[in-house]
């Protein structure tokens, strides 16, 4: 039996429909929705009215008049997008498409806490939404990424061992009470992962993520939907046991974790070592770039090393896409064949059968994208919109 939408559907499933960006007449969306086209007027009014769409002419099949068509309007509202990582922040006024529109980076280190960092960030954003001539009332949501676990429900924080002074600490409040939009909070590798899925126009729903970075993680997109586990802390690879006989103390207080072995820090200790200059996992890229053997050597092993972890995940989850991001992916090629050298040898045929593994495609700006991302599939979630167009 067909199922009577006239008293379920509202605006928000019209506007679900328009947000592939074609425009489509009243006939058009009466025919997809199986609403009367009285009720379809009527939520057309109310998503012209919130300015969520914008009208259009549309050629007439017969050569008539044409019919007035109405599609999504991208530049309805903004998005604000913050990836905070451990010595870094990169921040982002986004379009409701997702398309960047202003975007500054700096040095910035996290240990400094919660209310100079996020101060920075506030007056950034603001900075951003005057280079392209839009105002906090533009604003829909705000997203932001921390570089340690996080309890997306609350958007705090919890135990982050990078982080002091933040452990608890109501980010989406702070802002909240500044701009009064909704806020969300994640950690930088899941809206990393949203971001790389966004990028690849959705078309790969099981996708695993890993920043190779300060620190080591990953981001699981499972069935299309970002995976975070009972309590956020899905994905945290970087502190499982490798074997290791040098018994490698890990700041978690464990040995022999995975990114106290591989990650950017470890390389740069190894190498300062040798006597080289290298103070962090940039410094380490650099000497790469630079054909240093040293840093060339440590990056294959770190990819080997990370490889070997991966391997596991790619038997257990049987990911379509493997996507290593972070500063070190900066090193190219020697990581890559590292990582893949290891996947595939240790890993099944049929798990590796259709298996790409490759870097980022978005870079340093990965972690914005997804901030934005996520924030605009919350926005415009069914029951938002519903919300917005019944207002």
């Amino acid at each position: 039996m067909t199922q009577d939408l006239s008293s379920s559907s509202g605006a928000g499933t019209v506007l679900s429909i328009l947000r592939d960006g074609r425009a489509r007449t009243r006939a058009e969306l009466v025919q997809l929705t199986g609403l009367a086209r009285s009720t379809v007027s009527q939520r057309i009014d109310a998503l012209l009215l919130q300015g969520w769409i914008v009208p259009t002419d549309s050629a007439a099949p017969s050569g008539g008049r044409p019919a007035t068509a109405f599609s999504f309007n991208r530049s309805a509202r903004v998005t604000l997008a913050a990836d905070l990582g451990v010595t870094h922040a990169r921040v982002a006024v986004a379009d409701l498409g997702g398309a960047i529109l202003a975007e500054r980076a700096t040095d910035l280190s996290i240990s400094q806490g919660p209310e100079p960092t996020l101060t920075w960030v506030l007056d950034s954003f603001d900075d951003l939404l005057a280079e392209c001539g839009r105002t906090r009332g533009d604003v829909c949501g705000v997203g932001i990424g921390l570089p340690g676990p996080v309890e997306h429900e609350t958007g705090k924080a919890v135990n982050p061992p990078i982080m002091p002074n933040w452990d608890g600490f109501p980010v989406p409040d702070w802002f909240g009470s500044r701009l009064g939009v909704p806020v969300l909070v994640d950690n930088d590798v899941n809206i990393m992962a949203l971001g790389e899925q966004w990028a690849a126009q959705l078309e790969t729903e099981h996708l695993i993520f890993v920043k190779m970075g300060t620190g080591i993680g990953c981001g699981i997109i499972s069935g299309g939907r970002l995976h975070r586990g009972a309590e956020g802390a899905a994905g945290d690879i970087g502190h499982i046991r490798v074997p290791n006989i040098n018994q490698v103390q890990c700041r978690c207080g464990n040995i022999d974790c995975l990114e106290a072995i591989a990650g950017g820090d470890a390389l740069a200790a190894q190498l300062r070592s040798f006597g080289l200059n290298a103070s962090d996992g940039r410094d380490v890229v650099r000497l790469v770039k630079e054909g240093n053997t040293q840093a060339i050597h440590l990056v294959r092993q770190s990819g080997r090393e990370v490889g070997s972890v991966l391997a596991s995940i790619v038997n257990f989850f049987n990911p379509g896409l493997v996507v290593i991001g972070g500063d070190l992916a900066e090193a190219g090629d020697h990581l890559l064949a590292g990582v893949r050298e290891v996947i595939y040898a240790r890993s099944l045929p049929l798990a590796t059968k259709r298996l790409s593994i490759h870097a980022s495609e978005l870079g340093d700006r990965a972690g914005v994208m997804g901030a934005a991302a996520m924030v605009i599939e919350h926005v415009l979630a069914l029951e938002s919109a519903e919300q917005s167009g019944s207002a």
